[in-house]
């Protein structure tokens, strides 16, 4: 009897193949991070690329004899040129600030761009979850360099 007891001891002591399953329950959990941090990382490049395209817009924008289509061609110009191919939104609106030496008339521009997580947004749907689109927005303002009235 005392060797049955003996032998299950040794059996139920063994470790072999832990390892093996402490991999498996780590390692879709390291690869979600790695997808997470793959994602967030570019769609922090595209959310640059947004605000430097509205930067871009609002640079066309305060130049006399310029209009809202200019402006909507370089912005497009600028996001093609970076790889965004989605829609995209922009908007122009002029506003008069008064400061201590006059009103100045400023332009305001901004770009709206959805953006689509690569890895977590397929993986979202699987789950019946919709973080699939994010939308990024960026807004540039620029002193116009026609006078405004007073």
């Amino acid at each position: 009897m005392a060797a049955v007891i003996n032998r299950l001891r040794r059996c139920v002591r063994r470790e072999e193949g832990a390892e093996l399953i402490e991999f498996m329950i780590v390692f879709p959990i390291l690869m979600f991070i790695f997808a997470a941090i793959l994602d967030f990382g570019m769609m922090f490049r595209s959310y640059e690329v947004v605000t430097n395209a509205a930067r871009e817009g609002a640079r066309v924008a305060v130049l006399p004899g310029y209009q809202l289509a200019d402006v909507k061609v370089r912005v497009q110009e600028y996001l093609d040129s970076a790889g965004l191919k989605s829609p995209v939104t922009t908007e122009m609106k002029t506003v008069n600030v008064a400061t201590g030496i006059g009103t100045i008339s400023v332009q305001k521009v901004r770009v709206s761009y959805t953006y689509q997580l690569l890895v977590l947004g397929g993986v979202s749907k699987i789950f019946g979850s919709g973080i699939g689109n994010v939308s990024l927005q960026a807004i540039s303002s620029m002193r116009s360099e026609a006078q405004a009235a007073p």
